[in-house]
């Protein structure tokens, strides 16, 4: 291992080659304390007579600049001119004395050669210490250049990377935490700690290059290419020892804040998040020959590593917490940025609230919220000028986030209880960015989205995501005085940003980005979780959410979905989720009307109502019907591709390179493969993209089958309690202008429409959706067994 090329130059006929142990002694050849260059000739001459005098000439423009008392040597170090440095004294010292020729008395004259003397010791001494800091400084940024050079370039052709990179990181680290490194060689040794980090990120996820075959298995995917946990916790313990080093500065925090948050993503688990784990099991089951490997042994390692990790942040808490909390409310607007990251890291490996219940005793989430709600009009205005403003307000908002996704209901009811619905609902910067996006098209607002800062969505769409996640407390309360207060004060917070919700529910759901689509999304979340409550519809929210059923449940999804995004694979399966994710929060808000208000839909639509218009009409049966043949077209079609996908990456290695390719092409982002990569890596690549598109896929099998059985609950208790002969009621007429009685070809056209797809919904195989679907069966069946009486009728 110490015999590893690092560097090969070539100069003349052969390379020049530097190896790992070279590069390492080179770093102990630099590590030794660095001399003190800050001492000014007022702490040396305090007690002496015309000790000033020195400090007058040094500071002087006139003395100081060209021509001066400094000069530059050849490698750039500014130091003192000792002969000229002489000379203005004894200028200065006549000049003082100026009647005197010899001082008046010898004893004067002896003891201003004295101070002379001393203070050219002292310049001499200063010349040599910051000579000798200079090289030292000098030979580190060289040792620098070549360890980022190479671990950026050369590396890849080498074997035990990971090994090598973690031992240069370990020699940074260990040297930037020592007590004789200065300030400036932290800043050096610390960016050299972030390059081999990232090294080590990117290493863990490439492709396994050290493989002599040409196959890939699954196996390749999810094999942890990652150092022992006992090499992680060095790392992280000999960082928290370099954060908390006695000299520090806000620019070597930053670079160790982004060097800690590296450390955690790192550590994140090995299975991607986009892969669940029940497609992984299926494509394993061929391929665990024995029992040292399997998915339960890699949650295992995880867990002991996280908890490793946290028991040393723990350890370090209260320091680490102290440093942190400082630059994150008095340090530079993106030092707050970057110590919030860090927080919000500190809570996603968070155990037993430890690091919650911290920042809740030390004040700092009431902060938070206090900064939040007490941005002003003015404060607004600051915003359009400042996006690193911008960047700390969302680092805040996204911080209250993770604290209620992580912690869950806990999570929520602290915030809660905290007032964060009404902090959130007070904070004007989402009132002046609306109004800038409405009103001033033209101004510095537009020209900043223009050049890429869209400061609107930096801060709408985290509030939106906080007041979505408080809403979750509504499904587990149990007690009707505490959910009416958590509906009464989201229904405020609507209220007070109804300007925002708005003008979202407005916006155009066929031309939305994948952005615009996640606002739509939580607006009607918000709304679908407690405006059923809301008795008065003065906002004409309602009105906005039935209109959106009627544009979105009418239309071919398929063809949205692809309209929505621009030509690529990844793109319109992501537009897909999106989509039907908004038609089931629309579903969920029409069952609870359903079952809880007893709201009930005609058919079809009246002809003859002329008064109401297209927004202000309620969905029909018939329009139901429409989205169920939507969700079955898709369910087919996700399934379909879902099986193919899978037989496909188990047959990956005995497909030809055009095969492959054509694979790729579909599947993976053009910049992913070059024309140079082996068969290998081809088909390594061919297989990732494949599985995460496979858990797409999974993951959108669920959201239909979950859409499905809401709609067909909602046309099932109308076919049940016979509400589609009669009126829809007064109750109804409070939402919508009037209605009219359902006659028998209504319901006849209904059931033509709905028998057929319930059909297909029957045949749905286990295998290829797979999950179970015996409660779905029978809700299909008992649908289809209602909808066969009532037309035989």
């Amino acid at each position: 291992m110490k015999n590893a090329l690092l560097l090969q130059v070539k100069e003349g006929k052969g390379p020049n080659i530097l190896r790992l142990e070279q590069v390492l002694e080179l770093l102990e050849v630099v590590q030794f304390r660095s001399p003190d260059t800050t001492i000014k000739p007022s702490q040396v001459l305090s007690e002496m007579k015309n000790g000033f005098l020195a400090e007058d000439i040094l500071g002087n423009p006139s003395t100081s600049g060209k021509d001066g008392i400094y000069y530059y040597t050849e490698r750039g170090d500014r130091l003192i001119d000792l002969a000229s440095f002489r000379d203005k004294l004894w200028q200065k010292c006549n000049l003082v004395n100026s009647q005197l020729s010899s001082f008046g008395s010898e004893v004067e004259l002896n003891e201003v050669r004295d101070t002379i003397q001393q203070l050219l010791r002292w310049g001499w001494k200063y010349n040599r210490n910051l000579e000798e800091q200079a090289a030292q400084l000098h030979m580190l940024t060289g040792w620098s250049q070549i360890v980022e050079v190479s671990a950026s370039r050369r590396i890849s052709s080498l074997e035990n990377r990971s090994e090598i990179l973690f031992q240069l990181l370990d020699a940074s680290l260990n040297a930037s935490g020592s007590p004789d490194c200065s300030l400036k060689m932290a800043l050096i040794l610390t960016q050299v700690a972030l390059t081999c980090m990232a090294k080590l990120r990117e290493e863990r996820y490439l492709f396994p290059g050290a493989l002599n075959s040409d196959t890939v298995t699954c196996l390749d995917i999810i094999m942890p290419k990652q150092l022992s946990n006992g090499a992680c916790h060095s790392i992280l313990f000999k960082l928290i020892l370099a954060i908390l080093r006695h000299e520090s500065s806000e620019a070597l925090r930053r670079r160790q804040y982004a060097l800690l948050l590296s450390y955690f993503q790192y550590c994140q688990h090995m299975l991607d998040p986009d892969v669940p784990t029940t497609v992984l099991q299926l494509l394993l089951i061929d391929e665990q020959d024995s029992e040292d490997f399997d998915l339960q042994k890699i949650d295992k390692d995880q867990a002991e590593l996280a908890r490793a990790n946290f028991a040393i942040l723990r350890k370090e808490a209260q320091a680490i917490l102290d440093l942190v909390i400082k630059d994150a409310t008095q340090g530079s607007e993106s030092g707050k940025t970057m110590s919030i990251y860090v927080l919000d890291a500190l809570i996603c490996v968070d155990h037993d609230k430890f690091f919650l219940s911290q920042l809740q005793s030390r004040g700092f989430l009431r902060s938070c919220l206090v900064n939040i709600s007490n941005v002003s009009h003015q404060d607004g205005g600051h915003l359009l000028d400042s996006s690193q403003w911008a960047c700390t307000l969302e680092a805040e908002l996204g911080l209250l986030v993770r604290i209620s996704h992580k912690y869950g209901k806990s999570g929520a009811q602290v915030l809660f209880s905290m007032g964060a619905l009404e902090h959130i609902a007070s904070c004007k910067a989402v009132t002046m960015q609306v109004k800038g996006s409405l009103l001033h098209a033209d101004t510095k607002f537009r020209r900043h989205i223009s050049a890429g800062v869209d400061k609107q969505r930096m801060i709408i769409t985290p509030i939106l995501r906080l007041g979505f996640s408080l809403t979750s407390l509504l499904d587990t309360s149990e007690f009707f005085e505490v959910k009416h207060k958590i509906v009464r004060e989201v229904i405020d917070f609507v209220r007070e940003h109804q300007l925002v919700f708005d003008q979202i529910l407005r916006g155009d759901v066929c031309n939305a980005d994948e952005f615009a689509m996640e606002q739509i999304n939580l607006v009607v979340g918000i709304l679908s979780k407690v405006w059923p409550y809301e008795e008065s519809d003065e906002y004409g929210f309602v009105q906005g959410l039935f209109g959106m059923m009627r544009s979105l449940f009418s239309r071919d999804l398929e063809t949205l979905c692809l309209a929505q995004s621009v030509p690529s694979e990844e793109k319109p399966r992501k537009s897909e989720v999106n989509t039907f994710w908004l038609c089931f929060s629309l579903s969920s808000y029409l069952y609870f009307l359903t079952t809880k208000k007893s709201v009930r839909l005609q058919v079809s639509e009246s002809p003859t109502n002329y008064r109401a218009h297209a927004g202000q009409k309620q969905p029909t049966l018939t329009l139901l019907g429409f989205l169920i043949h939507s969700v079955t077209t898709a369910l087919d079609r996700a399934a379909e591709e879902k099986s193919l996908l899978l037989n496909k990456i188990q047959d990956i290695n005995e497909l030809s390179r055009q095969e492959v390719d054509e694979i790729i092409s579909m599947y993976a982002p053009r910049d992913r493969v070059s024309t140079s990569d082996s068969i290998q890596k081809r088909r390594y690549i061919g297989m990732v993209e494949m599985c995460r598109l496979a858990g797409n896929r999974d993951r959108l099998i669920t959201l239909l089958v979950m859409l499905a059985e809401n709609v067909l609950n909602i046309i099932l208790i109308h076919l049940q309690d016979g509400s589609h002969t009669v009126d829809s009621g007064q109750v109804m007429m409070k939402i919508t202008y009037g209605s009219k009685p359902d006659s028998g070809e209504d319901l006849n056209l209904l059931g033509e429409k709905l028998i057929p797809n319930l059909e297909r919904l029957e045949l749905l195989s286990e295998d290829k959706v797979g999950h179970s679907l015996k409660v779905f069966r029978r809700l299909v069946s008992s649908l289809k067994e209602i909808l066969i009486q009532k037309l035989t009728l």
